[in-house]
């Protein structure tokens, strides 16, 4: 049975979902009208470009989120504020570690040369926003860049892990500890420039 939706913002979310449980390779059109009751006419109708498009718009999708609810407030907002914000936004995105990165998931198949430049500014963008809140709360750049990577890595693997070990408390542990690292290092760096 086919669902009837009448706006692309009602079928973005139930694609994005397919790529996320089969990644780009396994989303083939037939799983994916398959999977979210929509008709190949109708997919079509709102992609026109077909697999490839959804890939396109979904990541553009997830980047705006990520703009709105991330890197702007880290951008913009009081660092230490922002910085808390932040712990809170990744888990309610995620879904406490049980939704995967689909931009980390594209990284690591065929799929990472097709959206290079995507998933490199997405990964680019925390870093330097998340880096750039770091130096206002008083640490050097050095410091500041590392503690980032250190950070988006854990929470990356923290992902996988609580996925692999179906432990939905793994991600949620694996985020207080993150904060706290970066709590200690604000700690010790002294007053704010």
């Amino acid at each position: 049975m086919t669902r009837t939706i009448f706006e692309k913002p009602d079928v973005l979310p139930l694609v994005t979902e397919v790529f996320r449980e089969l990644g780009y390779e396994g989303a083939s059109m037939s799983k994916i009208t398959e999977r979210t009751g929509l008709s190949k006419g109708s997919l079509y109708h709102f992609f026109p470009g077909g697999k490839s498009e959804m890939a396109s718009e979904i990541l553009a999708h997830i980047d705006q989120w990520f703009t709105l609810n991330l890197f702007e407030p880290l951008e913009n907002n009081e660092a230490l504020s922002a910085i808390d914000q932040m712990w809170q936004q990744i888990d309610v995105y995620f879904q406490s570690g049980q939704r995967i990165c689909l931009i980390g998931a594209f990284a690591l198949d065929e799929t990472r040369d097709r959206f290079a430049a995507a998933i490199r500014q997405y990964f680019i963008r925390w870093i330097e926003t998340l880096s750039a809140a770091l130096v206002r709360t008083g640490l050097s750049q050095e410091a500041a860049v590392r503690i980032s990577e250190e950070t988006i890595v854990g929470i990356q693997g923290g992902l996988v892990l609580s996925r692999a070990l179906h432990d939905e408390s793994f991600f949620g542990r694996t985020l207080a500890n993150l904060a706290q690292r970066v709590s200690t290092a604000i700690a010790e760096s002294g007053p704010p420039r």
